[in-house]
């Protein structure tokens, strides 16, 4: 997955533009009016979805598994934005603690048991009562079942990008001991599920 999305970057630069998604409106008018104040964002790519946080007040760090990308975040963010440069598979990269935890288009590129980790570390990284928000498209996407199959609901796609497709049913079996309370649909790059969960004393 680094050689792809090096190749990506490098080819198509800025290839998203440099306004946030809906999904990150949203998630960013959530973390507002819960008073989120330093938030981690794995898979933060160039910087576009982390900016409308800073605007607001918080303290944002990300996880890059692009150099390409990161030099353009700093180039466009400026250089006091931590990123971390590695796969979010290979979390935690440092000892923090979040308030608040975004993953932007980011889950449904992993496999069953990265998925499971990837849920797993970032619950870890929350501090007590904060909140993980991932944004990822769901089955009603037009290119569901596009491409080989390979896996349940999960298929290779163009340029060998894989990708799993979400429902409700699914959400519940892997989110739904890492805190989860509420489920949006959201129409973005695709039709996307916005899940949110909460860190509470319990759950893992």
């Amino acid at each position: 997955m680094r050689e792809f999305w090096e190749e990506t970057f490098k080819d198509n630069q800025e290839l998203w533009g440099f306004e946030p998604s809906r999904s990150t409106v949203l998630t960013n008018d959530f973390f507002v009016e819960h008073n989120v104040k330093n938030v981690l964002i794995p898979g933060i790519g160039y910087g576009r979805n982390a900016q409308i946080f800073r605007d607001n007040g918080m303290t944002v760090s990300g996880i890059e598994i692009s150099q390409t990308a990161i030099d353009l975040a700093h180039k466009h963010f400026g250089d006091d934005l931590t990123i971390h440069h590695g796969s979010v598979t290979e979390m935690p990269f440092d000892k923090s603690f979040y308030d608040g935890i975004y993953c932007y288009a980011l889950i449904h590129l992993l496999d069953k048991n990265e998925r499971k980790k990837l849920i797993r570390d970032c619950y870890n990284q929350l501090s007590d009562n904060g909140y993980m928000v991932f944004a990822t498209v769901t089955k009603k996407a037009q290119i569901y079942a596009q491409g080989s199959c390979i896996g349940t609901d999960r298929f290779e796609l163009f340029g060998g990008l894989k990708m799993f497709f979400y429902d409700m049913q699914t959400i519940q079996q892997e989110f739904g001991k890492a805190g989860l309370f509420e489920i949006l649909e959201v129409n973005d790059i695709y039709p996307f599920y916005l899940i949110k969960c909460k860190k509470n004393k319990i759950e893992n």
